[in-house]
């Protein structure tokens, strides 16, 4: 079979009879159907519940698809975490007890620690969607593995993007005022910028200020108010979704427009939540971190039965939450048809021998390995700028989708 899958042939493999065993797209040798389930755990409530809502999108489509590529049944057990450690912990403590042969979550790095724990205590293995909080591969899991890069790694590279788009526009910002919410990941993020900044020689900007803020916060007055003051070119931000609407919302209120407001690695900016609130303040906003390739063939699959489930949404504004959480139960899955066994130990070493290429993996990077503390390294990011309501990938140029813009047209308007 060719490597080349257009969507009448990917509806014909996926409807095909998965006894049968043959040949799929990429190469992969089709296994006969077995079972394997998948305890997902995100937050579907609380304050990160969009986000979480978002990621399931990309589980609910894992099992269709995988059913075609790989001859596996995926079956999901669904937890909602409630924006919560310990539900986390909870929901994956009983997961394990119903019968879950893998756990995969939670989004954020706090949850993400929690199940981590419980999943090395019960020797169960853990595929961590996405969470950037370096400490989740630092403590000498053997059962725990993340396909998302760690908050150095994240922030590095959305800082050289970061580079990459005043070059691209010939811009050269003097200051930044940086804010970010001082959850798990957010310090984790705050610790990498004043650890990396001071050693890319390639940007010339200095930070003004330094301001955190609660990710649950209602109102961002007076952090905006001090932000604003600082008098500062353009505003570094590290935020999730709500709080990046309050701030925005925030920043209208206050007739703050520095040159744009650029991420160099979170969510919020470029979720649909964010634009249908905000509308026209969402535009030109960008944000510099991973995402799916909008170029590759598993895209294009993964795409086509996104679309077939939600004909009324954009894939554009699930980006990284779909396309990790896809990759994480693929991996899961990948690892299940060479093991042919769900025993625990037999599974995650199948994990940790993972060697998904380029070609077969839906998010911008390298190949899916694992190296000794169970984290992939080579995940890339792109420098994603909500334009004409859709976030699009405008750097790098092998996969941009429009022409970056900055500063915001309304600078100084």
């Amino acid at each position: 079979m060719s490597n080349s899958m257009n969507r009448r042939n990917f509806n014909k493999l996926v409807a095909a009879s998965a006894t049968v065993a043959g040949i799929a797209p990429f190469g992969i040798v089709r296994a006969q159907s077995r079972k394997l389930k998948v305890g997902v755990l995100l937050p579907r409530s609380g304050f990160q519940a969009l986000i979480g809502q978002s990621c399931q999108k990309g589980a609910d489509l894992a099992p269709e698809v995988l059913k075609g590529l790989l001859g596996v049944d995926v079956e999901l057990m669904n937890a909602d975490t409630e924006t919560n450690v310990d539900v986390a912990r909870n929901r994956a403590e009983r997961l394990i007890q119903e019968g879950a042969n893998v756990l995969v979550g939670a989004f954020d790095s706090g949850q993400s620690a929690a199940i981590a724990q419980v999943a090395e205590q019960r020797g169960i293995p853990h595929i961590v969607n996405i969470a950037a909080a370096p400490q989740i591969t630092e403590q000498g899991y053997k059962y725990v593995f993340r396909n998302f890069p760690i908050a150095p790694e994240l922030l590095r590279n959305g800082l050289v993007l970061t580079g990459e788009v005043f070059k691209a526009t010939n811009t050269s910002p003097k200051t930044a005022v940086f804010m970010h919410v001082n959850d798990t990941f957010g310090q984790a993020m705050a610790r990498g910028v004043g650890a990396i900044l001071p050693k890319m020689d390639s940007l010339h900007f200095k930070i003004l200020d330094t301001i955190a803020y609660d990710p649950a916060a209602k109102d961002l007055t007076v952090e905006v108010s001090k932000a604003k003051a600082a008098n500062a070119d353009f505003l570094l931000l590290v935020c999730r979704l709500n709080d990046a609407i309050v701030l925005r919302r925030e920043m209208v209120k206050q007739r703050w427009n520095p040159m744009g407001i650029i991420s160099p690695g979170s969510p919020g900016l470029y979720e649909e939540q964010y634009t249908k609130s905000l509308g026209k303040y969402a535009e030109y906003a960008i944000c510099n971190t991973v995402w799916y390739n909008p170029r590759s063939e598993m895209t294009k699959i993964v795409g086509a039965a996104f679309r077939k489930h939600n004909p009324k949404e954009e894939l554009a504004f699930h980006g990284a939450n779909v396309g990790y959480t896809f990759d994480a139960i693929m991996i899961a899955a990948d690892a299940y048809a060479r093991a042919k066994s769900a025993d625990p130990t037999v599974l995650a070493e199948a994990i940790r021998q993972t060697n998904i290429p380029v070609a077969r993996r839906m998010s911008l990077g390298g190949p899916i390995k694992f190296n000794a503390k169970g984290q992939v390294e080579g995940n890339l990011s792109a420098a994603i700028q909500n334009q004409g309501g859709l976030p699009r990938v405008t750097l790098p140029a092998e996969f941009s989708e429009a022409k970056i813009v900055f500063p915001s047209p309304d600078y100084k308007a």
